[in-house]
C-alpha cells in the first residue's frame, strides 16, 4: 500500500509537466482527427440503421411502449444516438489506449526512468514492439470481446457502475504493465513482477478506469451531449487522454520501484548464497 501512495504521490505532481500535458495532447488530437472522419462518414447510415434496429428489437419497443404508457413518447428518437454513441465509446478509448500506448508510454517511461531514484537501473530489454504489438492486439480483442458481450447489461444497476472500471482497469493493467517494463526487465524479471503485483496493479487499473468512466455516464447519459455533441466530445476524449498519461505515470513509478525491489531482494539472496557457500567450503 505504501508503494501504491507514494507513486501515486509522485504521478500526481508529474501529470502537471508541460511535457506530460503534451503528452496527452498529441494522442488526443490524433484520435480526434481519427474518430472525426469516421463520425463524419457514417454517423448518419449508423443512424439510420440503429433506426432499423429499434423498429426489430423487441427489447427496444417494449421499453419505448413503457415510456408511452406513462406519458413519455417518442423514446426512440433520443435513444438511437445515445446507443450509437454507446457503442463508439468504447472504441474509440480503445483506439485513444493503444495510440498513448505505443506513442506516449515510452516517452513517459523514459523521463521517469531519467530521474534520480530510478538512474541505477539496468536495462535487460524483455520486451519489443513486436511483442507489445501482438500484446496489445490480443487484448485489445479480447477486452472489446467482453465489453460487447457485457453491452446489454450496462444499463442495469449496478454493472453500469462496476463493469467498466473493471473491464478497463483490468486492460490498462495489461498494457500499461507490459509497456513500461519492456525496456527495463526481463522477461523473466516481467513475469515475476506482474505475479507478485497482480492484485495492486489492478487496484491502479481500476481506480484510474473508474476515473475514466466519469466522462463516459457524461458522455453517453447526458441530453447535452447530444444537442453539443463535437464540442463534449471534444472535452471527454483529452479527459481520457489526460487520465491514460497519468495512468502511464502511476503504473511507471509503482513498477521501475518493485523492479528495484525486485533486484535488490535477488542480489541479497546472491549474496547470501555466496557465503554460505564459502563457509562450507572453508575450513
Amino acid at each position: 500500500m505504501g508503494l501504491i501512495l507514494r507513486s501515486l504521490a509522485l504521478s500526481i505532481v508529474g501529470v502537471l509537466n508541460p511535457r506530460m500535458l503534451w503528452l496527452s495532447l498529441r494522442p488526443f488530437l490524433i484520435v480526434l482527427i481519427f474518430w472525426g472522419l469516421i463520425g463524419w462518414i457514417i454517423w448518419v447510415p449508423a443512424l439510420a440503421a440503429m433506426a432499423n434496429f429499434a423498429i426489430t428489437s423487441t427489447i427496444l419497443s417494449g421499453i419505448e411502449n413503457g415510456f408511452a404508457w406513462i406519458g413519455f413518447s417518442g423514446v426512440s428518437e433520443w435513444a438511437k444516438p445515445i446507443l450509437l454513441m454507446m457503442l463508439l465509446i468504447p472504441l474509440v478509448m480503445m483506439t485513444l489506449l493503444v495510440v498513448i500506448a505505443f506513442s506516449s508510454v515510452p516517452a513517459v517511461v523514459k523521463v521517469v526512468a531519467s530521474q534520480t531514484p530510478y538512474q541505477g537501473l539496468v536495462n535487460k530489454r524483455g520486451g519489443s514492439f513486436v511483442g507489445s504489438f501482438f500484446f496489445t492486439l490480443w487484448s485489445c480483442l479480447l477486452c472489446l470481446f467482453l465489453l460487447m458481450a457485457t453491452l446489454p447489461i450496462w444499463w442495469i444497476p449496478p454493472f453500469f457502475a462496476v463493469l467498466p472500471p473493471l473491464l478497463w482497469g483490468w486492460l490498462t493493467m495489461r498494457l500499461m504493465s507490459y509497456d513500461v517494463l519492456a525496456h527495463h526487465a526481463s522477461a523473466e524479471e516481467r513475469a515475476d513482477l506482474l505475479k507478485k503485483h497482480r492484485w495492486n496493479l489492478l487496484v491502479i487499473g481500476i481506480v484510474t478506469g473508474m476515473m475514466g468512466a466519469v466522462p463516459t455516464f457524461f458522455w453517453a447519459g447526458s441530453i447535452l451531449s447530444i444537442a453539443l455533441f463535437p464540442f463534449v466530445s471534444f472535452i471527454a476524449l483529452w479527459v481520457y487522454s489526460l487520465i491514460f498519461i497519468f495512468a502511464a505515470l502511476w503504473f511507471t513509478h509503482y513498477l521501475l520501484d518493485a523492479l528495484k525491489d525486485l533486484r535488490s531482494q535477488s542480489q541479497l539472496i546472491s549474496q547470501v548464497v555466496d557465503m554460505e557457500a564459502v563457509q562450507e567450503n572453508g575450513p
